[in-house]
């Protein structure tokens, strides 16, 4: 895999060497819909657009087509931001979608549109030439709060203008689950405006939480998920496999403190135990991505008629569970391969440097894709129990 792609999961080390930059650059426009990457009701927008069929490899080697409909009369909404993509060439990236950022909505969040309006804005993020340029020893002056601040200024916007007094879920992963932490300890937790949340899904993170206690760590008022109808709630975690647990070195699975641990909550279990999961993962189609690694073939010998989804569902292949123990906390993803039967036995998603494998990522590549389909339906659950107990 490009280093781009290593560099890119480098994020939360990288920030504290950066250099700072000293200017203010003007505010953005969000009532600008170009200034957003989706907004209801938009059909060329990066959501608009988004093929979301997939191709179900059964056990047996069988495909079938499943189509994806979304709900234009979704009664609650989703605001979603992305991970680090942008290959801009400045240390801050500008307001123009490219195509990283409209890559990552279909990977991570237009799946959502099932069960909410899809609000995603566009932000100035560290980019991945920064990165590049801070691990050369040449770091370039980044303006750290530049993204936050659009964020916010996103947020509020959206609250203003297009929320209406509807339930809204927030979603992140990576350097977009830093950010909406950030946000929802300044701007939600213990607010009046805590009472539109209906849950915060925060993907391939460190969420720190007192040990034994579901609040009290980053949040003080909003605890972590235990059931698949609660709301007002957080679901947290970093993947990897059962088999590789994050090693003493790896960035996720831990947090500083002797009494507090990394959130993890399994979408799919939210009370705790193992489950079956839900993924949506590249098929392989086109070229690898950092979203969709170049899988093998998922079915040996291959069908007739080659998968032409982007997207293909492996029921029954992986299950998930929260495990905490001397290696962190984390989201411990297993492969039920079985050899004896067509279909493949792994999954990609794992981060490759020269050829070689590096555990410290885990499976960050994928934390969304692993339980796409479980994460949806979550939020489809918590939604009818918020509207249910906001009647």
């Amino acid at each position: 895999m490009p280093r781009r792609l290593f560099l890119a999961l480098t994020l939360i080390a990288a920030n504290a060497a950066f250099s700072q930059a000293p200017s203010s650059p003007p505010k953005n426009d969000y009532s600008k819909s170009e200034t957003w990457l989706c907004l209801p009701g938009n059909s060329t927008d990066a959501c608009g657009v988004a093929d979301l069929t997939t191709t179900i490899v059964t056990a047996q080697g069988k495909l079938k087509i499943e189509k994806w409909h979304g709900n234009a009369n979704a009664p609650v909404d989703c605001f979603y931001v992305y991970p680090t993509v942008s290959n801009d060439p400045t240390p801050n990236s500008d307001m123009n979608a490219g195509p990283e950022e409209r890559s990552v909505i279909l990977h991570q969040f237009a799946r959502f549109g099932s069960e909410c309006k899809l609000y995603a804005p566009l932000y100035r993020q560290v980019t991945l030439t920064a990165l590049r340029a801070n691990m050369s020893g040449k770091p370039m002056a980044v303006d750290r709060a530049l993204g936050y601040n659009d964020v916010l200024d996103a947020w509020n916007f959206y609250l203003e203008h297009y929320n209406k007094g509807r339930g809204v879920v927030l979603i992140g992963h990576s350097q977009g689950s830093g950010v909406l932490t950030q946000l929802i300890k300044n701007e939600i937790d213990g607010k009046p405006i805590q009472g539109r949340l209906i849950s915060a899904l925060l993907m391939g993170t460190n969420l720190p939480v007192p040990k034994g206690k579901d609040a009290g760590g980053a949040f003080q008022k909003i605890p972590l998920c235990r059931s698949l109808s609660q709301i007002g709630c957080v679901v947290a975690y970093a993947s990897f496999r059962s088999n590789e647990p994050p090693p003493k070195a790896s960035l996720f699975g831990h947090v500083p403190g002797a009494d507090m641990m990394a959130a993890c909550v399994n979408p799919a279990a939210p009370a705790g135990g193992s489950a079956p999961l839900h993924a949506y993962l590249g098929s392989g189609k086109g070229a690898a991505t950092t979203l969709t690694p170049q899988a093998k073939p998922w079915v040996t010998p291959p069908p007739k008629k080659p998968i032409g989804t982007m997207f293909v569902s492996v029921p029954g292949l992986l299950s998930g569970e929260c495990i905490s123990d001397a290696n962190g906390s984390y989201f411990a993803i297993t492969v039920h391969g079985d050899p004896k039967d067509p279909r493949a036995d792994d999954i990609p998603g794992d981060v490759v440097t020269n050829g070689v494998k590096q555990p410290v990522w885990g499976l960050h590549l994928i934390d969304a894709n692993v339980a796409m389909g479980d994460l949806v339906a979550l939020v489809g659950k918590q939604s009818k129990a918020y509207l249910a107990a906001t009647k």
